[in-house]
């Protein structure tokens, strides 16, 4: 590299302020000179697009060809999720792009896992009923041990959507020896079966599992992917764990199936996020809910910016990259 280029970091004001974050910040410093912004539209970043010649960004604003018109050294584009829009007007543009997404994949995955042994093993019922003083002490041995709670080990577990995440589930699950089923239209049938997946229909999936995980892909062709009738096809006592997007789901249609009390949902994800405070699901006492954090600890956000700033190194040094996108990829993104 002869001299610095010009990179833009367009990101939320905490990432330039939190400490955490210096060493990626300076990584960046060496190789650039840094423009940092947190603009949130198009109008807000079209003069500093028309500076650099890279982009390290978040989703937004979104990337569309008239803003690119307007950025005519823009070589190199890392974004830490990106959409259909701006990644169709980079590849026309002829910008390398780079996709840090699978950054967030190793702490979801192990929520998931969490999760699943926590419904299983019934962790919070018991917790809470502690806090209460309600618990139930086992006095009749065997007699009194409750059935619902279970080990993982050897259990029928389905996991909807096999991206990165739901890969690195299948591994966190090999010590379990699981009877593992998963429905992904996109990957190859080697996939599956370097994991000795069984792939099958999402119905089939949620009527032969004890536990099934959500973590396809968030687009349209996803949507409700789980809806009434694969609600209803869940086993007696299942347990559900939803790390991917509350629009997989026929929220409506789960509420009605957990007031039946018949089954435990471990969810993680909303359609309206804050989750409101009457909401229905506050209130069933088989519903269990963490606020969004499957991939939101700070060794992630360290991870994707390296995956970033590594990609950013090597096109400038004419090397490989590790984490492009490529238009192959395209139906994994959300619309």
């Amino acid at each position: 590299m002869d001299k610095k280029i010009n990179l833009l970091v367009n990101l939320p004001s905490g990432f330039f302020s939190d400490s955490r974050l210096e060493k990626e910040m300076q990584r960046m410093a060496a190789l650039a000179n840094l423009r940092k912004t947190s603009h949130n539209t198009g109008q807000e970043i079209k003069e500093d697009l028309g500076w650099c010649d890279a982009v390290i960004m978040w989703a937004w604003p979104n990337l569309t060809d008239e803003l690119l018109a307007g950025a005519p050294n823009l070589r190199f584009a890392g974004f830490i999720n990106v959409t259909q829009t701006t990644a169709r007007a980079c590849f026309k543009k002829g910008v390398a792009v780079s996709e840090a997404r699978r950054g967030w994949s190793p702490a979801v995955a192990e929520l998931a896992l969490a999760l699943a042994l926590n419904g299983l093993r019934r962790v919070s019922f018991y917790h809470m009923a502690m806090k209460e003083g309600s618990e139930p002490w086992v006095n009749d041995f065997p007699l009194d041990i409750d059935s619902r709670e279970r080990q993982l080990t050897n259990r029928p577990v389905g996991i909807v959507g096999f991206g990165g995440i739901g890969q690195r589930i299948a591994q966190l699950m090999q010590p379990f020896n699981v009877k593992l089923r998963i429905y992904d239209p996109y990957i190859p049938r080697e996939l599956a079966e370097k994991y000795g997946a069984e792939q099958t229909t999402v119905k089939d999936l949620i009527a032969q599992s004890d536990v099934v995980i959500l973590c396809a892909a968030n687009n349209e062709a996803s949507r409700h992917l789980v809806g009434r009738e694969e609600i209803a096809a869940f086993r007696k006592d299942a347990v559900l764990v939803n790390i991917g997007r509350s629009s997989l789901i026929d929220m409506n249609a789960l509420v009605e199936r957990l007031k039946k009390n018949d089954m435990v949902a471990m969810l993680d994800v909303f359609d309206v996020e804050p989750l409101e405070k009457d909401s229905e699901l506050r209130k069933l006492p088989n519903a269990f809910l963490t606020p969004h954090r499957g991939g939101g600890i700070m060794e992630s956000v360290q991870r994707i910016l390296n995956m970033l700033v590594d990609d950013l190194e090597a096109f400038l040094e004419g090397r490989e990259r590790k984490y492009v996108l490529t238009e192959s990829m395209l139906t994994s993104l959300p619309d």
